[in-house]
């Protein structure tokens, strides 16, 4: 018999969480005017908003805190963290920031401009907000493969060679700072790029010269599955696999709270020695020193040795595990999610899920909501609130994918938890033909208006 896999750790310390009721719940929901965001953590059972900077961190990552060094210039903990970036990674020059989304500011703040357009496969929400907060515009090449979630295709997250080749040879290469390839690829639900297709996306930007960024927040992942999905890489160590990857990339950003398992950083990687000074003037004005960016040297001691975690295939394996035992449930249970799972959420259908309730009434929200009310588990929306609005028309921007997103932080919930949030979704769906509308926007803002906007229900 073949040994299911089992996670590759043992828990030291447990944290209580508290059960509510529906009719609690519901109280509490429509007073934070039907956004998730607004609820406090002590009112959600299992929290899957994010898995950015809700991981546990090992005994490992809390003894290198212990050893932080605190200095303003030159800390150790700086050169701990330049040390495993180059080791793993392999670029020379990096600069910290508190997040990924910091990480996104300096960099663009040298290289995006009005005008500009930014191709990729499908840009995340921080990413495509600093874009067009420039007046640029971000153009989503990913496959067409991504937006049919029955389609079991291993690399839902590829860029369509075809569409970029198109943009590159329609536009002038001034208007082109750079290519961005996100792996994994969060907005096509969590897809993988796949080895040959990063090769072939690096070999194109560099006919038209143009660079390429990597947005590396989930990499480790991406090379889990590239492991196990492409020809020739199964004998491959997952650091091996990474280095092959990142040497397709001139530059890179990283939200080091997804595949670095702390709470808190982030930093650019670059191989050019003139943007690296162009950028440091950004970080010192935006973020502090350029050896600390923003960070505490326990954050970065515990970066660096997260950085050696993330990658070995023993934790991968457990962690990718965990999200397709709660997706392999689902898909029993006949829940639409997007298939094949990706790395570390599971992408709920809503437009399947509720094909009755109006794209204008938010479809993936009203699911959310519903989800929470069932059994107090908060996802997020990936869909028309997230998409935001047209920044030229103002008009609803209504992507083809409208989802809800479990994403499941590393190392924190058992597999129990799985089964609990499975069985409220199946009890959603149950009585899925009851729920008929949707919601409307009360308040938002100009911008990434999905984290503060305020709805009601119609």
């Amino acid at each position: 018999m073949k040994l299911p896999y089992a996670e590759s750790y043992k828990i030291k310390m447990v944290e209580s969480i508290k059960r509510s009721k529906s009719f609690e719940r519901e109280a509490w929901i429509k007073d934070a005017k039907y956004n998730l965001f607004n609820l406090k953590s002590e009112q959600v059972f299992i929290d899957l908003l994010t898995d950015s900077g809700t991981g546990a961190m090992s005994d490992r990552q809390w003894s290198e805190m212990m050893l932080g060094d605190e200095s303003y210039a030159g800390a150790s903990s700086y050169y701990k963290m330049k040390e495993a970036i180059k080791d793993i990674l392999g670029f020379d020059h990096f600069l910290p920031t508190h997040q990924g989304r910091a990480a996104e500011n300096v960099l663009f703040s040298v290289l995006v401009k009005e005008g500009d357009i930014i191709p990729g496969n499908a840009h995340f929400d921080t990413t495509k907000g600093h874009i067009e907060f420039r007046k640029a515009r971000a153009l989503d090449c990913t496959i067409d493969e991504a937006f049919d979630t029955t389609l079991d295709y291993p690399f839902k997250g590829n860029v369509d060679l075809k569409k970029l080749k198109k943009v590159l040879k329609e536009n002038p290469k001034e208007k082109i700072p750079f290519i961005i390839l996100t792996l994994t690829c969060n907005s096509a639900g969590g897809q993988p790029v796949s080895m040959k297709n990063i090769s072939a996306a690096s070999a194109l930007a560099k006919k038209y010269d143009i660079p390429v960024l990597f947005d590396s927040a989930r990499f480790a992942e991406n090379a889990y599955f590239i492991k196990i999905r492409e020809e020739g890489y199964q004998d491959k160590s997952i650091r091996e696999i990474v280095r092959e990857m990142f040497s397709h990339a001139d530059i890179m950003t990283m939200s080091s709270k997804k595949d670095a398992i702390v709470n808190m950083g982030g930093f650019i990687g670059l191989r050019n020695e003139e943007l690296f000074t162009k950028a440091s003037v950004y970080n010192i004005l935006f973020e502090g020193y350029i050896t600390y960016g923003g960070m505490s040297g326990r954050d970065m001691n515990a970066l660096a040795q997260g950085l050696y975690e993330g990658t070995e295939f023993n934790y991968l394996e457990s962690r990718i595990g965990q999200v397709a035992y709660l997706g392999q449930l689902l898909m029993e249970y006949g829940i639409p999610v997007q298939f094949p799972f990706g790395g570390h959420a599971i992408f709920v259908d809503a437009k399947r899920f509720l094909p009755q309730v109006p794209r204008e009434q938010y479809i993936a929200q009203t699911l959310a909501i519903q989800l929470y009310i069932e059994g107090g588990i908060r996802g997020v929306e990936i869909g028309a609130l997230l998409a935001d609005r047209d920044p030229i028309t103002r008009e609803n921007r209504y992507p083809k994918l409208e989802m809800l997103r479990l994403a499941i932080p590393r190392r924190t919930y058992t597999n129990n938890h799985m089964a609990y949030v499975a069985a409220a979704i199946k009890n959603v769906y149950d009585r899925r033909d009851k729920i008929s509308e949707g919601l409307r926007i009360v308040h938002e803002a100009p911008i990434m208006r999905h984290f503060t906007v305020e709805l009601e229900k119609i």
